[in-house]
């Protein structure tokens, strides 16, 4: 029998998640080890010409070989780019006061002082 390794695919959805334990070919690439594992039959929405794939959260090609362990997760498309989801989430902060509208940042409380020039110039 050939040199075999374990290691595990990973795909989930918010309602279901599913981690299989495969044995594959110390030369397989990540797509042989998908291909092989039936997730892709478990799951058919998988679609490995859109969906990113990583070992350990960190992006992979799928020609790229494994090692004994590695963990192959399948990453979901986000719904909504995280850019834009933060830029709407400040200027929100923005017109509701609870961010300065130039810098972004926390608006400034206003100390009084105790000699203001200000008004003696009046």
């Amino acid at each position: 029998m050939a040199d075999v390794i374990l290691i595990e695919v990973a795909f989930a959805l918010p309602q279901r998640q599913s981690l299989l334990s495969v044995s594959v070919p110390v030369d397989a690439t990540v797509r042989q080890a998908i291909e092989s594992s039936g997730i892709l039959r478990m799951y058919p929405e998988i679609d490995l010409s859109l969906h990113k794939v990583g070992i350990w959260s960190r992006t992979v090609r799928l020609e790229d070989n494994l090692n004994a362990g590695d963990r192959i997760e399948i990453y979901r498309p986000l719904i909504a780019d995280p850019k834009d989801m933060r830029k709407k989430r400040a200027d929100k902060a923005k017109e509701e006061g609870r961010a300065d509208k130039v810098t972004g940042g926390r608006p400034q409380q206003h100390k009084p002082h105790e000699h203001d020039d200000s008004d003696a110039a009046h």
